[in-house]
């Protein structure tokens, strides 16, 4: 889960990258004032605006994908309890 939150948090991450290198395209002659003395700010402020979309991604990833994981898992144990069983290997690990 975290993988994929990760991949989607680089995709959105570069895509912003993209869409503010083409925005500010007149800041280009300052690169070398910019890149100085502010590196390091903008560095960190990359970092945590990186870890709070990770962040964000990775809760939305859990309440959709996780969604009524309790109940699918109590409905998959009733049916391997039950003698038509989806899988025999599994129903003779419950019961052991």
């Amino acid at each position: 889960m975290a993988v994929n939150a990760l991949f989607i948090t680089t995709i959105l991450f570069m895509a912003l990258g993209l869409v503010l290198l083409e925005e500010c395209r007149f800041l280009i002659p300052y690169r070398g004032l910019l890149t100085g003395p502010y590196a390091r700010p903008i560095g960190l402020f990359a970092a945590a605006l990186f870890l709070n979309i990770f962040t964000a991604v990775h809760v939305l990833c859990r309440k959709v994908f996780l969604k009524d994981t309790g109940r699918k898992l109590a409905h998959l144990e009733k049916q391997l309890r039950t003698d038509a069983s989806v899988s025999p290997e599994l129903a003779e690990r419950l019961q052991d």
